[in-house]
């Protein structure tokens, strides 16, 4: 396969220095880095959109998967792992923590899983048997592809994991005018479309990895839109917006590992969509974005590391034979499935899971950062919902981490009706309005755990007389 070349007219070709973020002072961390092409060796099936019915043609740009480590002056370690894939369902994502922590010692707490949602890189799956789109071969090489994904992954920790050098954190943060929410209100309903008045978080969190002389390292940064810029016609593979927003700062700033995380994006897509121009285009505003923010003066971040990883008793609705029958014969295409699995489950005498186990993981970095990790492709109500329940000062709230189980909708989206009232991946079932309010309940008792304070008790406390 050919590889293109990578809108070359962005590459710069001499090395841009980046001011220091704040002054040189005792370092309070450490952190570690590691990168790794991901790109498929062979014919491997895309991911994101169903109506695909074969492998990817060409690249016109590698995926990459990367990881940092962090520990604080105490010992306390974390790692983030990035990656310019569709997803990590638990199936993938769990194994895979527990051969991280046989080679290094992290338990479940300290690893974050986190991905791009890229609808133009490879699927993945353990299932050799051929489906709908998907001849025997091609669900043979996705299984290997799989595997092989796993093992690098693995690696790509341990590496880091060994490479921990002195550092300093800044946190900034931008805006992102490409994001639009896509919940568009017809006469006959909600559709994937484009609503310029929807809600969208259009923030751009920023984390800056320094050495102590100043001299940047690492760049963490945000959006929350779906990478979904190239539509299901598009057989090149890449990483969307953010996989050329993370080649535009590494050209930029030679050196400097760049690392993608998405925010609440369930119910956004880029605008405008479906050519490779304004891909290309969406990552260089991020990208350029990103860069005005890290060359600012930043705030520091400083220690201790404290994590909490833990789940979420998600209602799902409760569901009879009778309520299913017609939607299993005459629904949307994507409510379908869900309808006659479950439907199955039933004539079978089995019983409905009434919850789903939604893991969530809280880190709060000293006074100065709390990073709120929800799971699944969680919609923007959810950003309002913990700044409400946390208090918005010094907060990053990321989807898309640790099991990628389908859509999180909120209770609005639920009774408003659309796509992303999907239900779960697995096909167990629609999550119900009271949803929100299990997530919201664990943040907060989360958030708690770490020692995470609400906006409003600081602000109490910072004006009471003394």
């Amino acid at each position: 396969m050919k590889t293109a070349p990578l809108f070359a007219a962005w590459i710069v070709a001499a090395a841009v220095a980046l001011p220091p973020s704040f002054s040189a002072a005792e370092t309070e961390w450490k952190a570690g880095l590691a990168s790794v092409k991901i790109t498929p060796e062979m014919p491997v099936m895309m991911s994101g959109y169903a109506n695909r019915i074969r492998p990817f043609e060409r690249v016109e740009q590698h995926i990459y998967a990367k990881a940092i480590v962090l520990e604080d002056r105490n010992g306390h370690r974390a790692v983030i792992v990035t990656s310019d894939l569709i997803g990590m369902p638990s199936w993938f994502a769990e194994p895979l923590a527990e051969q991280i922590g046989a080679k290094t010692g992290l338990k479940r707490e300290q690893i974050m899983f986190t991905w791009a949602h890229n609808h133009a890189g490879p699927s993945l799956s353990m299932k050799e048997a051929p489906g709908p789109g998907v001849a025997l071969t091609d669900a043979k090489n996705r299984v290997v592809y799989t595997k092989w994904l796993q093992q690098r992954l693995l690696e790509l920790v341990v590496n880091a994991n060994t490479r921990l050098e002195s550092a300093k954190l800044s946190h900034g943060r931008g805006v992102a005018m490409f994001v639009m929410n896509r919940r568009e209100f017809t006469l006959k309903g909600v559709i994937l479309g484009v609503n310029p008045q929807g809600p969208a978080d259009r923030s751009v969190p920023v984390l800056r990895i320094d050495s102590p002389d100043g001299k940047p390292r690492a760049i963490l940064f945000g959006a929350a839109s779906h990478n979904t810029t190239l539509g299901s016609k598009n057989y090149d593979l890449c990483g969307d917006y953010a996989g050329f927003a993370q080649h535009y700062l590494e050209s930029k700033y030679p050196g400097v590992q760049a690392m993608f995380m998405l925010g609440c994006a369930g119910d956004a897509n880029p605008y405008p969509r479906d050519t490779m121009e304004a891909t290309k285009e969406h990552g260089a505003t991020l990208g350029r974005e990103v860069a005005r923010v890290v060359e600012t003066k930043l705030r520091p971040i400083g220690g201790p590391l404290k994590l909490v990883f833990g789940h979420a008793d998600v209602p799902l609705m409760p569901m009879t034979k009778a309520e299913l029958a017609p939607l299993a014969a005459n629904s949307p295409s994507w409510q379908i499935g869900n309808a006659k699995q479950m439907l199955a489950m039933l004539e079978r005498g089995e019983k409905l899971p009434t919850h789903f186990r939604a893991p969530i993981a809280v880190w709060q970095f000293g006074t100065d950062l709390t990073m709120v990790a929800l799971s699944g492709e969680v919609v923007v109500d959810y950003v309002y919902f913990v700044e409400k329940a946390l208090g918005p000062l010094n907060l990053w709230v990321a989807g898309y981490t640790n099991d990628g189980f389908g859509y999180l909708p909120s209770a609005r989206v639920i009774a408003e009706g659309g796509y992303e009232n999907r239900g779960l991946s697995s096909g167990d079932g629609w999550f119900a309005p009271e949803a929100q309010d299990a997530i919201v309940a664990k943040v907060k008792e989360l958030a708690r755990q770490v020692g995470r304070s609400s906006d409003a008790a600081r602000l109490s406390a910072a004006v009471a007389p003394r």
